[in-house]
């Protein structure tokens, strides 16, 4: 059996080198700026997730995948818009309708982080991770199912600092 602090380092993303935010993402905060509030004291770490916790995460994945209808961003950088509960969008709006919803339902936003990686296609793509004292946990349009980020085929290129969403960072191992 694998000593806590080994786990950890699997079921949870490494944060390695300060990175520069999306350019769209920076957009999105000047669009809704409530959401990208940096809280003025970091407390805590990942969340607990009850039973209750985690039905109401996996009802939030499957309402958001269901309402939003898909619809790829043709225009490249040029066309990134990320926008919350749009009627047709792309994995951004997915993404960040997810983080809104549950923020709204009172999770922490240091507990949804928005993560960009890159599919086996080679296609950079948004999701969300949920940190919790298990695992990291992606939240993502392509899938109804929620699994630990280290269960994905993806390569991790960037993600939010949990204290300071305004803030992102590399992803040690597994990275692009």
């Amino acid at each position: 059996m694998n000593p806590p602090i080994a786990q950890a380092s699997v079921e949870h993303i490494r944060f390695e080198t300060p990175s520069l935010a999306p350019m769209a993402y920076t957009q999105f905060c000047l669009r809704y700026p409530t959401e990208c509030r940096t809280p003025r004291q970091f407390r805590g770490g990942p969340i607990k997730l009850s039973a209750d916790l985690k039905n109401e995460m996996t009802r939030v994945n499957l309402a958001v995948n269901a309402r939003i209808a898909p619809e790829a961003n043709q225009q490249g950088l040029a066309g990134e818009r990320w926008l919350i509960d749009p009627d047709r969008g792309d994995c951004n709006d997915y993404a960040v309708t997810k983080r809104h919803e549950l923020m709204t339902r009172g999770w922490p936003a240091r507990a949804l982080l928005l993560s960009e990686v890159v599919t086996g296609g080679g296609e950079h793509h948004l999701v969300l991770v949920v940190r919790s004292r298990d695992a990291d946990l992606v939240l993502d349009n392509m899938t109804n199912k929620i699994v630990p980020w280290f269960k994905t085929s993806y390569r991790w290129v960037r993600i939010q600092m949990p204290g300071a969403s305004r803030l992102w960072t590399t992803v040690a191992g597994r990275s692009a």
